[in-house]
């Protein structure tokens, strides 16, 4: 019979638990240096699969009835207008600042809003707007739409152009698109141009866009729209185009060359340098690069840098727009930041120059248009 050592006792009851507990110790560090370094091997490659994914993601094309209902509130508008708009739309944080900036500067008229509009850093095709006000409000209040405007036109440029050009046609087969005192409508083949009647004013025309082009058209989701009454289709007070004709991105720069179905600036082909917007994939008729031509890049900033930039030609530098609001084209914000009231009715209809849209002679398309045809 083995006899029980009583030190042997007392030194397994001092020396058995602290065995346990480093046990325990070693198999603890053990599962936290194995965490570590999975989380190391997992951390970048799930970095590098995201980044894959990311490179991969493809928007889905828009189809031509969507982008019927994403163009309808602006197709009939005159040529010069709609190039704006389009190019407009790939910067959207811009047309948020150019609001904002309208809205601290109401004092400003004329020839006194034109000459601060041009020491501002934004796109030539936002300060061009600034001479609509109800337009740039109205972009500024639908961001949601106005990015997908961008988006489309910036990857489906000849896309957008068609459905502009279908939804005419649509208009002009249903007796709502005409020509007027205000506003000359001619066809070269296929394509329907509109254009103001005089050199130096506009008409902006006031329309319900999900009535006027003959059959119902389906409100574009999440555009706010007032409640129509009233004709279907009448103009808007004039706006004068002089006082911004001066300057190198005014009204007579745009235009469109309709055969190629691109956006002419200054003889040029515009071409949108905004950073908020990717080319998707495979997608039909975005911007492309050595087609032949003169090519006009648009602004790289996607926000104003609050500085003098002479004519309206930004180059560069950092952006203090909210950026990060913009995904790949698509604004994740919601789509209205006024209230109704804020606007007047029609929204894209109405609203002349502010300080009443006076004229002034010389201030048409002459010295250097930018209709190519």
């Amino acid at each position: 019979m083995k006899v029980i050592n009583i030190k042997e006792i007392a030194d397994w009851k001092i020396s058995g638990p602290r065995r346990v507990l480093m046990s325990a110790k070693r198999m603890l560090t053990m599962l936290v240096i194995g965490a570590m370094l999975l989380a190391g091997l997992t951390v970048p490659m799930l970095a590098i699969q995201q980044a894959n994914a990311d490179q991969t993601v493809q928007a889905a094309q828009q189809t031509p009835d969507q982008l019927q209902q994403m163009v309808a509130p602006f197709a009939l508008y005159p040529d010069e207008l709609v190039a704006q708009i389009l190019a407009a739309s790939t910067y959207p944080t811009q047309i948020v600042e150019a609001e904002r900036w309208m809205e601290k500067n109401q004092k400003l008229q004329g020839d006194k809003l034109a000459k601060e509009v041009d020491k501002q850093s934004w796109d030539p095709s936002v300060k061009a707007l600034t001479q609509f006000p109800s337009v740039l409000t109205r972009m500024d209040q639908n961001l949601s739409w106005t990015s997908a405007v961008g988006d489309a036109y910036f990857n489906q440029q000849q896309d957008v152009l068609d459905a502009i050009q279908v939804l005419r046609k649509r208009a002009e087969d249903a007796g709502t698109l005409q020509s007027t005192a205000q506003q000359t409508v001619s066809t070269q083949g296929s394509t329907i141009i509109i254009e103001p009647a005089a050199p130096d004013v506009c008409y902006l025309p006031i329309y319900d866009p999900w009535t006027v082009y003959g059959g119902p058209l389906a409100v574009y989701p999440g555009f706010f729209w007032d409640p129509w009454v009233g004709p279907a289709f009448y103009f808007g007070p004039a706006i004068g185009l002089g006082f911004f004709g001066g300057f190198g991105w005014g009204w007579n720069r745009w235009g469109f060359d309709w055969h190629r179905r691109e956006v002419i600036f200054n003889h040029n082909r515009y071409v949108s340098r905004s950073p908020g917007f990717i080319h998707h994939p495979g997608d039909r008729g975005g911007f492309r690069a050595g087609q032949g031509g003169s090519i006009f890049r648009g602004t790289r900033n996607n926000g104003s840098q609050g500085g003098a930039n002479a004519r309206g030609f930004a180059r560069g530098g950092s952006s203090t727009g909210t950026r990060s609001g913009f995904g790949q084209g698509g604004m994740t914000r919601g789509s209205a930041v006024r209230s109704p009231s804020s606007i007047g009715r029609g929204g894209f209809g109405g609203g002349a120059m502010r300080g009443g849209g006076g004229m002034r002679g010389g201030g048409g398309r002459g010295g250097g248009g930018g209709r190519h045809r």
